[in-house]
């Protein structure tokens, strides 16, 4: 009787394909688990993004011509853009579902801090502290912002009165894994 089995040059052979198969299906594996990581971290970006555009549409959208006054009693006007603050206004249409004692008007600022983008916003116009910022959108390589007024636009905002709002806004904003996008806002609710 014969007897039958694989000889040693057969086995290392399997064992060669084998480790192959395994090498390429872990590298598949890996190749996969970094493309999820990073479409995640690519997702995230625009959401922040996408969540920018809407709180600046809503808060320019809603913007009043009211001067504010600070914790120390100082006025500031109505709408506001230099170095510190990228942009600071007051605007209507803050809801009111706890029927709290305060108006319906908001002060609310978006400024650059290192490369995050933080919207605040205070619980009363006048003399009150703002509240612990709101991180919107990480890795801002670039924000730059015009103002649209008298039929042309400019770079710096300097109002005669106090009480003047721009006509538009233009943001253009780049981050880390989004390239410059430009946005035109428009401002309060025009011409009375």
């Amino acid at each position: 009787m014969k007897a039958a089995g694989f000889t040693l040059v057969e086995l290392l052979i399997g064992l060669a394909i084998f480790a192959i198969l395994s090498l390429a299906g872990v590298s598949l594996l890996s190749f996969s688990i970094d493309a999820r990581q990073r479409t995640g971290e690519r997702l995230d970006t625009l959401a922040g993004v996408v969540r920018t555009r809407a709180l600046l549409s809503a808060d320019l959208a809603q913007a009043a011509p009211r001067p504010w006054r600070d914790s120390n009693g100082l006025r500031h006007p109505a709408f506001a853009a230099d170095g510190t603050m990228v942009l600071e206004l007051v605007r209507r249409g803050w809801r009111n579902d706890g029927g709290a004692a305060r108006s319906s008007l908001q002060r609310v600022a978006y400024r650059l801090s290192g490369d995050r983008l933080e919207r605040l916003s205070a619980p009363m116009v006048d003399g009150t502290v703002a509240n612990p910022p709101a991180v919107l959108l990480t890795g801002v390589t670039t924000l730059r912002l015009r103002f649209h007024s008298a039929g042309e636009w400019r770079s710096d905002w300097q109002p005669a009165a106090p009480d003047v709002l721009p006509d538009a806004v233009e943001l253009t904003l780049a981050a880390a894994a989004v390239p410059e996008l430009r946005q035109v806002f428009l401002v309060g609710p025009g011409p009375t």
